[in-house]
């Protein structure tokens, strides 16, 4: 690990809809990672103990293939799937109190697909949710409004276009009248800023293309979804590329701030608590050709190319990470694709704890009520007690993958499987 700065004065940071972590109970998960994009419940009865018997409110199947995590607003709950060949693109809206169906909706239909990685779906972007509408995307596939009240389609979007080569991951985000979203393909990477209402272009921006020339064209592309951040009144939308991170005004598109790393086919979405921005890099290779990959903390506060001036300390991890790990109480909680799970300082980037599990977690970890909650490739969900010392309070299994990052709202987990939705709450 390098640290290349004394830590700051901690920054104000304003989060999403202007909600924090210390909000009344939520009402909704409106996004990828909840609707303040940081994993983070506000609940105070959360499930702890349950299998395919136990704790079940219900369970319903999902047609086809998808990774995308469920979204709720009001009593409905919505997930995208996707045909094994994905030439089907579907929604679908849940009851959230009784998991009946109210709609199954096509979205998009095509004679022709693109290819994706044999662990990706087509339909692995999580949508985005508020009053009247839901937001889907299928990257390169397609983009729609949907009216929530009947099923209808606003608007659609086919014309935006990347070569993802391993599929679509990056999930959409909501700014005010925007939909925000991220093409990171082998041919052209930038980021898109739609009318909500009308679903035409606002703003529309390339990444740099001169830290992507020294990189393997197969490492160009990435699976990022943004983080929002408020830095001395002005809020900036955090994106971290393969190549490169940027800070972008969210009304405009212009680029803030950059730094250079050139790594390969990033996957975690950044993270931040008390004014520091964390980062999790894709893969490098070293001297020796061994491949591995960075955390980095980073004072958001600044302008330009700030790779020597606001990275306060970098730590070497294992390569590739896939999920999006979680920060509460000045302690990130993690696990990297060794199957490795870390509680590690935010401060000064040492480990606190490690614990090597049995199964491999490719979902983000959540925070609920002093838990965090991990769930893995078989079915199991590991629960910890947050804190300096590890302390295992449950484990619990369901049938099948897990593969999506849950929901927890309303005293209730969504944990959605390769084949099913489940809403799991207390007896």
């Amino acid at each position: 690990m390098k640290i290349l700065l004394p830590a700051i004065t901690l920054l104000f940071l304003a989060a999403l809809q202007g909600c924090s972590s210390d909000s009344p109970p939520q009402d909704n998960w409106t996004h990828f990672r909840g609707s303040n994009l940081n994993g983070i419940a506000i609940v105070d009865n959360e499930p702890v103990t349950w299998d395919e018997e136990t704790a079940i409110k219900w369970k319903t199947a999902i047609h086809g293939r998808g990774w995308s995590s469920p979204v709720v607003f009001g009593d409905q709950v919505w997930v995208t799937t996707a045909t094994a060949d994905g030439k089907e693109l579907s929604a679908l809206c849940l009851d959230f109190t009784t998991g009946d169906i109210l709609f199954d909706i096509t979205v998009f239909s095509s004679g022709s697909t693109i290819r994706k990685h044999d662990i990706n779906s087509f339909s692995s972007p999580t949508p985005a949710i508020e009053k009247g509408y839901v937001y889907v995307h299928y990257g390169s596939l397609g983009t729609a409004c949907i009216n929530t009240s009947d099923g209808s389609l606003r608007w659609t979007r086919t014309d935006l276009e990347c070569d993802h080569v391993q599929g679509p991951g990056s999930s959409a985000f909501l700014y005010n009248d925007l939909l925000i979203l991220h093409y990171e393909g082998v041919d052209k990477r930038f980021i898109v800023a739609l009318d909500k209402r009308s679903g035409k272009n606002v703003w529309k921006t390339h990444r740099q293309e001169e830290p992507y020339k020294t990189i393997p064209r197969i490492g160009t592309k990435a699976y990022v979804t943004p983080l929002l951040v408020n830095v001395n009144g002005r809020d900036l939308i955090i994106s971290n590329g393969s190549a490169i991170i940027n800070a972008y005004d969210p009304l405009t598109g212009e680029e803030v701030w950059s730094i250079i790393r050139g790594a390969e086919s990033t996957v975690a979405m950044p993270f931040e608590e008390n004014g520091i921005v964390y980062f999790e890099t894709g893969f490098m290779v070293d001297e020796n050709r061994a491949r591995f990959s960075e955390l980095m903390a980073v004072n958001p506060d600044g302008t330009g190319d700030i790779s020597e001036t606001n990275v306060l300390w970098t730590k070497t991890i294992a390569p590739f990470p896939l999920s999006t790990p979680v920060i509460r109480d000045g302690l990130i909680y993690t696990v990297d694709a060794t199957r490795i799970m870390r509680c590690i300082d935010a401060l000064s980037g040492e480990d606190v704890w490690s614990h090597r599990l049995r199964s491999q977690v490719n979902s983000s970890p959540v925070y609920a009520n002093g838990k965090v909650y991990f769930s893995s490739t078989r079915g199991e969900t590991i629960i910890i007690e947050a804190g300096r010392e590890l302390n295992i309070i449950a484990e619990n299994n369901l049938d099948g993958e897990i593969w999506a990052t849950p929901a927890i709202l309303r005293n209730s987990l969504l944990i959605r499987t390769d084949s099913h939705l489940y809403r799991i709450g207390n007896p």
